[in-house]
């Protein structure tokens, strides 16, 4: 089909590409009919561009639609060459003083929180570097696509609207100026008519919705029968769903329909199959049937190919109207005009309100055009925005139910819009007043609630996810309302007073369905069957405080408003009340000569509510008119005398005794629900507008009535009346112990009671209650949470009630209070209150919750005792009541009170059984202790005729009346100071006392009689002193007696050890040899330490006892025992590479031999150092592996470690490993006992003779290749092979080592060789022997960079763990050749040798420059004892070690001079001035003669030298490590100390010559000829040439990427980055490679890759290409790290950005500015230097299980 296709296609582009956009304009400029033209042309031309496949050509297409459909009207608007005309008018304009650049999604957006008008005001990243705000305090947020930048609307901040680029251009922005005067008449014209007829084309094609034909005037003559099958996007199905249904229906692959989904999430619509009607009919009718089960089906049509054509040019259209109006402001107002133009049908017509009213109707593509064409020009035109705006509220209502139907998120729909428009004042007021906006939006929201009970309340279904996501959507109207109340106004106009009185009016409807709704009654008997609805209930009060207080806010501005507000108010809550008094009969009750009526009301009987709303409304205005004074200026315009104060307080108090009969266990069978609603209640996020309104009700009902009185009916609710009012019930109760649970219940609820009177006196700190200021109640409130502990920044926010702009005002007082403590490498920066600010806490401050409480008492007292003073907690100095709440106080000294506090008193003197308890009597002297403060307070504050009416003193000092003759509180207090029992508050009631005293001084003074010392005061104060005397007795006894144990228990210690001294010295022995300190062994003089060759240093073998973690055995390590060994992990790493593109082909076939020095992929291995037996350890891993079976019956999710690859965690301290690595002795001593001859030969004589033998041992494996053919002339040959002299090639040694250690080496040697190359585990492979040699060097590189990195000496302390490891390795290594093939790790060596000595029989060996030469030296000296055991003429193994040493230093140096840069500043020196500058200058010209003059010219010697000198210093130390560890040579002494280059003790330890050149001057004969070949080997010549790069030394150290130090920087770069696979899409999780810095689109579809047959994310992937295998990574958007190792294996760790309080950010949801720290990242980086990064993730999977269950392959 395609082929036939093609030549038409091409035929139809060729006639397309003909036509000439100028004629065609020529021939529109002439027409009559102008529309008609159009269409015309539009009809015959779309769809022969658009559509013409089943798969979409984007390119092309929008090349031929410019061409052909968009270059006539380009020509007709300008009347003459668009690219001529466009600039000319982008001349004529001004530019724009807005920004208006609409975001993208993730791109960083910036609210600065100091002069933003509200949170909605945001700055695009270039904005905001260019504006004032980036010294302030700003919020830092990543945008969901869709909102603009704010810069240059004034009425968005407060100051500073402008950034520097747009400052310039609102200089003449004073006077508004008609943009259409910089156009020419006709222009204006011409826009006018073209913009008319695309507009209305654009918008009747994209609400068109017929699927089959087209508007008449665009209906084709020849119509073909070609349709599309178009699958809508929805909310409700999920990706996977789609994928499968697709693959069914259209029988695509996987990719393709995971391509389809990627699409149709995107644009909201893709067309999934092309053909004729039937065939795309079919298709639909499967993806229904497919998607209907669950829920409604997925949305297809089936269109045909010329109406999905012109929709597509529609939104081409619109995108290029939004691109041409940018060019002159004088357009942009010609379009807005058009767009919201009447049509000829009246209202609603204009295309504008055609579009907003089929929003719903439109797929996510289209929508998002739209909406951007409206933001880029209704919105930035400041005369249109406003009548938009006001159409906008016009059709609120239908689009707010629209989008309450639709399935789309907010952010494509157009409701979405209203965050544009009512966020901006003057709008807002505009559309208050104009269009009674705040009516509309509330009363919208009541439709949408249309359940109700009788009487009329809020009624919500049970609370599902359909639920739950359609009251979500219902709830964007609140946040509406919100955005309309968030600027409040300044000056009121009497319009705007009437409509927001209206909307208040509207408000209380809305509040009035919520008092009383969700009404519970206690359960009795059984337990509650299914817990009521309550969710939905709190979310609507959740989401209706911020607008709640807005609304009193508003009130509080305006004098008359506020008073209508409270008269209003007041009548709804009248009615409210209506209902519910009058069935019930009154009840009078009295104590103490008082009486009041009340009605008979019980809350554990009777149905109760905690939403009330109205009372809580009313409540906050009555603190308004006492903080506006109102109250005292027009006291006759308010109503307060009508006000029955117990109708006020009723509801609230029985609220609140709710909540002391859940605390109680009242209501235990009312079950979850209930428990909720009551922890939300006091929750930080709704108290403000519920629990502490309800306390402000009940002190504006106290301050009215007579405190008597209110107490009666606080106690009749409480359920307490009868307790109180029966005087003898402590005697009745312990006569008859009734039940303990009553008693309980009862002494709960007495002292919640308690409790609530404290909070109603000593709650003064809201503005308006109290004389304080909004500040002094923020400082209050951090007070008390620091009270509690130290807390972080975002705690302390997290702790204090946010305000509509999401601000708590804490930073404004913190540094009063608190002061601020640095984190450290770990943890976050902590608050600590100032200790001066203790003196304010209160131990009954009413946001406590019952655990912060006792924390913080503990705390306190804690303090205190620190500071040696006494224990009391006395209630602190409290700030005076407002003149309207002033007569709350007298609560603390009526009758009742009293009565109360004395019956609690004589309860605790009397001590009856159990009704009563500490914590009453606590409460009880904390009242007591308040009312002096205050009395104390009134006193000193006392003005000279006023009559002090508070005589708290006098009151509690009289005894009682006359029939039953009660001693005073006074006296029961004092007779309570030596109670015994009370130990814990006699602190307290001696501070209560004292204040008595001080008190009763201040009264004396004032009435000018002579001062008394009372006796009373005398004999306290001697009570006191001796008190004091005696504690301190006390506390000297037991020190001293604490002194005399610890003394003892020190002797006993020292007899033992002096008993055991042997065994003791013992484990001293045992611990030296396990971490194998020889230095201080007395055999070892003091001479220098030489760490290999004939001068060896010989250390005494040192016995090693090793004790086995898992059967607690001890034994000793010898050659013949059980084996040994230490747990290990093995991985490929890229640490220290310095190429990592290179990848293995084919590992099959690939040769390790050779390291290439750039390290590009290396092995290393790492232990934890814990021993085991072997036989123990095999057991231990048996058993993982069966469990593992079992588990994989029983679960899916993943371990933590992988047992299939031989995985498993150490038993002692759970490290992840994968092979254990056996405990050896040093294996050099073991294949040295052999007669050694003195005279050592030369290195010339040495390689001369390894060369002959290599020669025969070549000669014999070529014999045996061909042996088999005739073995008789074999026999003959041998005779006259030159064997040399002692060698006897069919020697085999015998192995030394026991069977459990062989096998424990091929374990280990097999596992490395599996692992490096990632291949399966074959122990006979020849490649394994050279995969133990260079794990070996590669893990002592390693830790040679690290040391060096943070310079540490070389043999400083090392770990033990990293000291055992590279010992166990290094033995290893080392005696590995004896389970390998012989004639395998022969041949190995002679191949190695031939790479430095050159030998005819090898081809393609790798030049100089291409040879790590410590990975060659390892595999050399660990391949000699294979040959040197063959060799009986006396040349003992460590000379071989010592020239295979001087030879392999002797290249590498002549490495360096090659690569080697010629210092720039060629600091000539003139004359070499000393020997080693003189030997290098010569041997550089000796390479320059046998290069032939290719290298190039030299700088200095001196230069020369310290560039070698450099060089070789990793590879010296490097060797230093390798021959301590194998040789067991203690290191000497210097190098043990931190210090400068010691390379002159290197060299030592090393048996080099210091100078190193001398090395060439000795073997000259030799090294001469060595030289010369290495030089003509034609890499090298390529190399000097200048066609090939080369390692050169000392090779860098490899850091993870440098970040930025502001992290805004990243997201923005992350913002720019788009997805590399699915065409300019943003990816969604843009994630940073920390150790290359690439980005990647990580977690989504679109970049899924196969690896390993499966299909993986594009982190994993990226760490098998970057890392092989782990991988460390910065989750941008999300501000997390992401260590990754292998598929199944991840961890998230803490980033190294803080904000300024010292706290990460992980999810950016605090958006405060964070900043790197430098300590955290190297953190980081040092974790991947030393190859923990697979460690920290097992113990990060092991601590934390559900990290397992993430499939970290996918991201």
């Amino acid at each position: 089909m395609a082929s036939e296709l093609e030549p038409e296609v091409q035929a139809t582009e060729r006639t397309l590409l003909e036509c000439s956009a100028e004629e065609t304009a020529a021939k529109w400029l002439q027409a009559t009919d102008l529309t008609k033209e159009v269409y015309q042309h539009l009809a015959h031309y779309v769809p022969k561009i658009y559509c013409r496949g089943p798969n979409p050509f984007p390119q092309k297409e929008d090349m031929l639609a410019q061409h052909v459909l968009l270059g006539p009207m380009e020509w007709y608007l300008c009347g003459e060459d668009p690219a001529l005309g466009f600039p000319k008018l982008e001349q004529a304009n001004k530019p724009s003083h807005l920004c208006g650049r609409v975001f993208k999604v993730g791109e960083p957006t910036y609210s600065c929180r100091d002069c933003a008008v509200d949170p909605t005001c945001v700055l695009c990243m270039e904005c905001f570097l260019g504006s004032i705000h980036k010294d302030h305090r700003y919020r830092m947020t990543t945008s969901g696509g869709g909102g603009f930048c704010d810069c240059g609307d004034t009425e968005a901040w407060k100051e500073g609207p402008f950034c520097q680029k747009h400052e310039l251009n609102s200089a003449g922005m004073e006077v508004e100026e008609d943009p259409l005067v910089h156009l020419s008449e006709d222009v204006i014209a011409r826009a006018y008519n073209i913009f008319a007829i695309i507009f209305q084309y654009a918008v009747e094609i994209l609400t068109w919705e017929k699927e089959s034909e087209l508007p008449a005037d665009l209906e084709m003559i020849e119509k073909s029968d070609t349709y599309y099958c178009m699958l809508f996007n929805d909310e409700v199905h999920t990706y996977e769903q789609v994928i499968y249904t697709l693959q069914k229906a259209v029988n695509c692959t996987q990719k393709e329909a995971i391509g389809f989904a990627t699409t149709v999430d995107r644009d909201g619509r893709r067309s999934v199959r092309y053909g004729d009607f039937q065939y795309c009919d079919q298709a639909k009718s499967v993806i229904v049937r497919n998607t209907s089960r669950q829920t409604k089906p997925l949305k297809v049509q089936v269109m045909h190919s010329s109406i999905v054509a012109h929709q597509n040019f529609g939104l081409k259209l619109l995108s290029w109207l939004g691109s041409i109006i940018g060019y002159s402001d004088g357009l942009r107002r010609i379009l807005c005009q058009v767009g919201l133009q009447e049509g000829p049908d009246g209202e609603n017509s204009s295309l504008v309100d055609r579009l907003m009213r089929t929003d719903s109707k439109l797929w996510k593509g289209a929508r998002s055009v739209y909406h951007q064409l409206f933001m880029s020009s209704l919105l930035m035109d400041l005369k249109y925005k406003k009548l938009f705006a006001v159409r906008f509220a016009k059709n609120y209502e239908r689009l707010q139910s629209d989008y309450v139907t639709d399935d789309h998120d907010r952010e494509f729909s157009v409701a979405d819009l209203s965050v544009q428009i009512f966020t901006v004042p003057s709008l807002a007021r505009m559309l208050i007043t104009e269009e009674n906006l705040m009516t509309t939006i509330i009363k919208t929201f009541m439709d949408h609630l249309k359940q109700r009970d009788a009487q009329g309340r809020f009624q919500f279904e049970r609370y599902t996810a359909l639920q739950a996501f359609k009251f979500r959507r219902v709830q964007s109207l609140i946040l509406d309302l919100k955005y309309v109340l968030i600027s409040k106004p300044t000056e009121w106009s009497d319009e705007l007073r009437q409509k927001f009185l209206e909307g208040f009016d509207a408000f209380l409807e809305l509040l009035k369905c919520m008092q009383g709704m969700d009404p519970i009654t206690r359960q009795v008997g059984q337990h509650i069957e299914m817990e009521p609805e309550w969710e939905a209930a709190f979310t609507l009060q959740m989401k209706l405080t911020h607008v709640i207080s807005m609304m009193q806010d508003w009130c509080a501005l305006d004098e008359k408003v506020l008073i209508e507000a409270y008269k209003k108010c007041l009548a709804v809550l009248t009615q409210c009340h209506g209902g519910f008094t009058d069935g019930e009969q009154p009840v009078t009750l009295s104590i103490c000569g008082h009486s009041v009526e009340t009605i008979r009301y019980c809350v554990s009987q009777e149905k109760v509510s905690i939403h009330l709303p109205i009372s809580r409304l009313l409540a906050g205005l009555h603190v308004l008119l006492s903080k506006s004074e109102v109250a005292y200026k027009f006291p006759e315009l308010l109503p307060l005398s009508e006000l029955s104060p117990p109708m006020l307080i009723e509801h609230p108090l029985r609220c609140l005794v709710l909540c002391a009969q859940v605390h109680a266990g009242m209501w235990r069978r009312n079950g979850f629900s209930l428990v909720n609603q009551i922890y939300y209640y006091h929750n930080v996020k709704c108290r403000r507008e519920m629990f502490d309104k309800d306390i402000v009700m009940l002190q504006t009902g106290v301050s009215m009535m007579d405190p008597n009185h209110f107490l009666m009916i606080m106690l009749s609710r409480f359920e307490l009346y009868q307790i109180f009012s029966s005087p003898d019930y402590g005697k009745r109760l312990s006569a008859e112990i009734t039940h303990k649970d009553v008693v309980q219940q009862n002494n709960t609820l007495i002292e919640e009671m308690l409790y609530l009177i404290i909070m109603l006196v000593g709650e003064r700190y809201s503005p308006g209650v109290g004389q304080v200021s909004a500040m002094d109640e923020i400082k209050r409130e951090i007070i008390h949470q620091l009270s509690i502990k130290p807390m972080a920044h975002s705690e302390l926010v997290k702790s204090l009630p946010e305000d509509e702009n999401k601000e708590t005002g804490m930073e404004s007082v913190i540094e009063a209070v608190a002061h601020f403590r640095k984190p450290g490498l770990t943890g976050r920066g902590m608050y600590e209150l100032k200790p001066e600010c203790a003196k304010e806490f209160n131990l009954y401050f009413y946001h406590f919750s019952r655990a912060e409480q006792s924390k913080a008492e503990e705390a306190q007292r804690k303090l205190k005792r620190q500071h040696r003073e006494d224990s009391a907690l006395p209630p602190p100095v409290l700030p005076p009541f407002c003149p309207l709440f002033a007569s709350l106080v007298n609560i603390l000294q009526s009758d009742v009170m009293l009565y109360i506090m004395g019956t609690i008193l004589r309860w605790a003197v009397e001590r009856h059984g159990y009704a009563w308890s500490e914590s009453m009597l606590q409460r009880v002297l904390h009242l007591i202790g308040m009312a002096l403060q205050e009395e104390k307070q009134h006193l000193e504050n006392a003005v000279e005729e006023h009559v002090l009416t508070f005589t708290f003193t006098q009151k509690i000092s009289k005894p009682g009346e006359a029939p039953n003759n009660s001693p005073s509180i006074l006296a029961m207090l004092e007779t309570l100071q030596n109670a015994p029992s009370l130990e814990v508050h006699k602190d307290m009631i001696r501070w209560i006392l004292k204040t008595f005293n001080t008190i009763k001084k201040l009264r004396e003074s004032s009435s000018t009689s002579p001062v008394v010392e009372t006796e009373g005061t005398i004999m306290e104060e001697s009570t006191r002193d001796k008190d004091k005397a005696e504690r301190k007795r006390k506390a000297e006894i037991a020190r001293l007696r604490r002194e005399k144990i610890m003394a003892q228990m020190s002797e006993m210690q020292r007899h033992f050890i002096d008993e055991n001294r042997e065994l003791f010295q013992q484990t001293l022995e045992l611990d030296a040899s396990a971490s194998a300190v020889l230095d201080s062994s007395p055999m070892v003089s003091d001479t220098a330490l030489t760490a290999l060759g004939p001068a060896q240093t010989q250390v005494p073998e040192q016995r090693q006892f090793v004790t086995c973690i898992l059967c607690q055995e001890e034994q000793e390590v010898t050659e013949e025992s059980r084996a040994m060994v230490l747990a290990a992990f093995i991985q490929r790493s890229t640490v220290l590479s310095k190429n990592r593109t290179k990848f293995i082909q084919d590992p099959e076939k690939y040769d390790p031999l050779f390291m290439h020095p750039d390290l590009s992929c290396g092995t290393h291995t790492g232990s934890c150092g814990h021993v085991m037996h072997a036989h123990c350890w095999q057991r231990y891993f048996d058993s993982v592996q069966a469990k593992e079976q079992r588990r994989q019956q029983r679960l899916r999710f993943h371990t933590s470690y992988d047992v299939e690859s031989g995985e498993f965690l150490c038993p002692l301290c759970e490290c992840l490993s994968n092979t254990v690595i056996p405990l050896l002795l040093p294996p050099r001593s073991i294949f040295n006992r052999r007669l050694i001859f003195s005279d050592q030969p030369s290195l010339a004589q040495w390689i001369r003779t390894i060369s002959q033998q290599i020669k025969a041992l070549l000669v014999l494996r070529k014999e045996e290749s061909s042996s088999n053919a005739a073995t008789s002339k074999n026999s003959e040959n041998r005779n006259e092979l030159e064997l040399p002299e002692g060698f006897k090639p069919n020697f085999h040694p015998k192995n030394p080592y026991s069977d459990s250690i062989k096998e424990m080496l091929t374990t280990f040697g097999t596992a490395t060789y599996k692992v490096g190359l990632k291949v399966h585990p074959n122990e006979e492979d020849p490649r394994v022997p050279i995969m133990c040699w260079g794990s070996c060097a590669y893990t002592i590189q390693s830790i040679e960079r690290i040391l060096s990195d943070e310079d540490k000496p070389l043999f400083g302390p090392l770990p033990c763990r990293l000291d055992d490891c590279l010992r166990s390795l290094t033995r290893f290594a080392a005696a590995h050749w004896t389970v390998a093939s012989l004639p395998v790790v022969q041949g190995h060596f002679c191949k190695l040798f031939a790479a430095l000595v050159p030998n005819d029989s090898y081809e393609d060996l790798p030049c100089i420059l291409d040879i790590d030469m410590f990975h060659l030296l390892v595999g050399l000296v660990l391949a000699l004892p294979a040959l040197q055991c063959q060799d009986f003429s006396g040349i003992s193994l460590s000379t071989g070690d010592l020239h295979i040493f001087h030879l392999v230093t002797m290249a590498h140096i002549v490495q360096i001079l090659f690569t080697s840069r010629p210092e720039e500043n060629g600091m000539d020196q003139g004359n070499p001035t000393s020997e080693e500058e003189s030997a290098v200058l010569s041997l550089y010209r000796m390479l320059q003669q046998y290069t032939g003059s290719a290298l190039k010219a030299t700088a200095s010697g001196w230069h020369l030298w310290r560039s070698v000198k450099a060089g070789i210093m990793p590879f010296l130390k490097c060797s230093a490590l390798f021959f301590h560890y194998l040789n067991g040579v203690p290191s000497p002494p210097d190098l043990q100390v931190p210090g400068t280059s010691h390379f002159e003790h290197l060299c030592n330890y090393l048996s080099l010559p210091t100078n190193l050149f001398g090395l060439f001057q000795e073997n000259r004969e030799i090294m001469n000829s060595l030289i010369e070949s290495w030089c003509h080997d034609s890499e090298v010549k390529r190399y000097l040439r200048g066609e090939r790069d080369a390692i050169s030394y000392p090779r860098g150290a490899n850091k993870l990427i440098d970040l930025p130090e502001d992290y805004s920087s990243l997201i923005n770069q992350a913002s720019n980055f788009s997805c590399p696979k699915s065409g300019g899409d943003k990816s969604r999780a843009p994630t940073l490679c920390l150790v290359c810095g690439s980005l990647l689109c990580s977690q989504s579809y679109c970049c899924q890759t196969e690896l390993e047959g499966e299909d993986v994310g594009a982190c994993t992937a990226h760490t098998y290409s970057c890392g092989s295998g782990a991988g460390i990574f910065l989750r941008v958007r999300e501000c997390q790290v992401l260590f990754l190792a292998g598929k199944t294996k991840g961890c998230f760790y803490s980033p190294p950005y803080l904000d300024d309080y010292g706290e990460t950010d992980q999810g950016l949801r605090r958006g405060n500015p964070l900043h790197l720290c430098r300590e955290r990242f190297k953190k980081i980086q040092k974790l991947w230097q030393q190859h923990s990064v697979t460690e920290e993730i097992g113990h990060a999977q092991e601590a934390n299980q559900t990290l397992v269950g993430i499939d970290w392959q996918h991201l």
